[in-house]
């Protein structure tokens, strides 16, 4: 067996399992999870319609390059989404079955093991599909603390030279998971000039980027344009249709940037078996012409924010992300306590942020957060947000005793 997999850690929501398999949900009060980054709101019909209309499509083997008509409805939503000129459909695009595939999948056409004990760099708190992709490309993942203190900004300043000359990948996600932080274009631009410095390759993980409030978030192509890169050297995005359109089932994603690395990445695929199905296809053009679904989308998760802060406020330190549909909130008591103690006492499932986190530089950055996916429905959401304000205030009143 390949040894690699023993570094494997569990994945977060085995840990959550763990935590609670001694404790028993308080009977009197309905579930409510928002412990899972899991879209609940209502597939648009016309896209379920895609489907059924294009059941021919299953009699068909798939190309790993997907459709003309697939790949030149991504280059024109990027173009649309970014104001940046159109990409080359046949080179810059590819089609994925889901960003986490192929977040995975890149490290093993970026990591070159045989060379100089390779390093992949990612934030932590993190999606920890990048630590696993790392791990089974033989190389060794390095994090980089966010933290509260300084807006969850990227310190490249933690790694030293050493491990920055080793560094093959780094891994970066805007909007964040789990902060909704969104990489300002200085942060883009510090990280431009150390791939250029080091050779490392860019991936960007955007499967966030269509949930806002007002301003549509920055994204890496969109930075390499206004930073004068227009070849996107060494840099790849990744995104999804799974938080958008609401279609976390479908597996439909793309990626996108530097057509030397689409180049090698198409070739791996092409061995991996990874073409996406036809009938999907033909659903995600569907999906990715229409925007009236994505605004409604983001109106119904900007109001179930509105509501959520407004009654934390009083009693945690919450405050809207810049996107995503993700609160992460420091918590009075140890975070696993929290989760633990709320799901006994209100039958409300949250995910502590020392789950979605490693030790590096002597902490662990997700202790005494925890994450609050707002994706049930919102009555479900706001009834269990009274349920943390009740918990808490009860928790203050014992810790003043």
């Amino acid at each position: 067996m390949n040894p690699d997999l023993q570094r494997l850690q569990p994945y977060p929501f085995q840990k959550l399992a763990a935590l609670f398999r001694d404790i028993t949900a308080n009977p009197d009060y309905s579930a409510i999870s928002l412990s899972i980054g899991e879209p609940k709101h209502a597939t648009p019909v016309f896209i379920t319609e895609a489907i059924k209309d294009n059941l021919e499509g299953l009699s068909n083997y798939p190309t790993t390059a997907g459709t003309d008509a697939l790949r030149i409805t991504l280059s024109d939503w990027l173009s649309l989404r970014y104001a940046i000129p159109t990409l080359d459909y046949k080179t810059q695009v590819l089609p994925v079955n889901g960003s986490r595939e192929a977040l995975f999948a890149f490290a093993q056409t970026v990591i070159d093991p045989t060379r100089n004990n390779p390093v992949v760099v990612c934030p932590n708190p993190f999606y920890q599909i990048y630590e696993g992709a790392a791990y089974l490309a033989g190389a060794t993942p390095y994090f980089l603390n966010t933290q509260d203190s300084d807006n969850f900004a990227l310190n490249f300043s933690q790694l030293n030279e050493d491990i920055w000359q080793r560094t093959q990948l780094v891994y970066v996600c805007s909007p964040g998971n789990p902060t909704g932080r969104v990489m300002p274009l200085h942060e883009w631009k510090t990280l431009f000039e150390m791939s250029d410095r080091y050779g490392f390759v860019i991936a960007s993980d955007e499967c966030y980027s269509e949930i806002y409030a007002d301003t549509p978030p920055l994204g890496a192509l969109q930075a390499a344009q206004k930073l004068n890169r227009p070849d996107y050297r060494n840099l790849v995005v990744f995104s999804s249709l799974s938080k958008r359109s609401n279609v976390p089932g479908m597996r439909s994603g793309f990626v996108a940037g530097d057509a030397r690395v689409i180049e090698k990445f198409t070739l791996y695929r092409t061995y991996h078996g990874s073409a996406m199905n036809p009938v999907i296809q033909s659903a995600s053009i569907a999906a990715w012409r229409d925007e009236n679904h994505v605004a409604e989308n983001r109106r119904l998760y900007t109001d179930k924010f509105a509501q959520v802060v407004k009654i934390l406020e009083p009693v945690l330190p919450v405050s809207l992300p810049d996107a995503a549909f993700y609160l992460w909130i420091r918590t009075p008591i140890s975070d696993t306590d929290f989760a633990q103690n709320l799901y006994r006492d209100y039958n409300v499932t949250v995910l502590p942020g020392s789950f979605l986190a490693r030790t590096a530089q002597g902490i662990n950055p997700g202790e005494n957060f925890v994450r609050l996916a707002l994706v049930a429905t919102t009555d479900e959401t706001i009834e269990a947000a009274k349920r943390i304000a009740e918990f808490t205030r009860k928790l203050s009143v014992v810790n003043n005793k």
